[in-house]
């Protein structure tokens, strides 16, 4: 195998093989490498692609980085259909394949109690958004212009302004309150089912491009057999509160629960 490797996931050996037809990054289908019973998921990469320099360019490129991401994500896909998978950050690059096994080697203790946490767990991502709800400007019926007349100032119109600003201001926060305390709940809930969870940051709707504000964005590592009940109990909830929608992502390979190998913080599942 010519070419930098790319590697996609450290995994304990498994019987099954990887669809013939997948292909990773770079349109090259992804190998194992073994070393010290762990496997390590590989694909050559092109050096004018992944070298450090051109990578610290590509990474800076929306459509390079999507492209790259979405053939990352398909390996890890593929894998935790056949394994549990421990997958590792977007564009690890090794010289070659003694580099990688230096670093399965460096790392081999972490790896082995990362792999045990994980086997027989998949991850699940459950969003909350509160619908926005924007009163439009009142603005007056058009009048011919030979008809307007200045309004008669009525007494007491100012504090009538006020106190009604004061009421839409109450019931807007009041609206936020039961968004939070629903989420609360929902996420009490489903941390029954979860040996553990992440609560990350609210999206940014501007690049998620999700309408509502986001009140809930967490991972829950969920025991395969549990998921059929986890699943049950967010379709349950979805229509529970007026105002709120609930979304469901997953089943992934733990993301959010490799530790340092694993996605930055603050960053979920695809």
């Amino acid at each position: 195998m010519s070419g930098l490797r790319y590697v996609y996931a450290i995994c304990r050996p498994f019987g099954s093989t990887l669809p013939a037809q997948l292909t990773g990054v770079a349109g090259v289908p992804p190998k194992q490498l073994t070393h010290h019973g762990l496997i390590a998921i590989v694909s050559a990469v092109p050096e004018e692609d992944f070298a450090e320099e051109p990578l610290r360019a590509h990474l800076e490129d929306l459509d390079w980085l999507t492209e790259t991401a979405r053939a990352h994500h398909s390996v890890i896909d593929a894998l935790t259909v056949v394994t549990s998978p421990l997958p590792l950050r977007l564009a690890t690059v090794f010289r070659d394949d003694s580099g990688v096994r230096t670093m399965m080697e460096a790392h081999e203790e972490a790896f082995l109690r990362t792999l045990d946490r994980l086997d027989g767990r998949v991850e699940w991502g459950v969003k909350v958004y509160a619908e926005s709800e924007e009163t439009p400007e009142e603005t007056p019926e058009e009048t011919p212009v030979s008809e307007k007349r200045t309004p008669p100032v009525k007494s007491g119109s100012g504090r009538d302004y006020l106190r009604q600003r004061r009421r839409q201001r109450r019931a807007h926060e009041e609206k936020w309150e039961r968004a939070e305390e629903f989420a609360r709940r929902l996420h009490g809930a489903l941390s029954r089912f979860a040996e553990d969870t992440r609560i990350h940051a609210p999206q940014n709707a501007a690049l998620s491009r999700a309408s509502g504000r986001n009140v809930l964005n967490a991972a829950y590592l969920v025991p395969r057999s549990d998921s059929e009940e986890f699943v049950e109990l967010v379709d349950r909830t979805k229509d529970e509160e007026a105002g709120l929608r609930v979304e469901l992502t997953g089943p992934w390979a733990a993301y959010s629960f490799s530790g340092s190998f694993g996605a930055p913080e603050g960053e979920a599942g695809p």
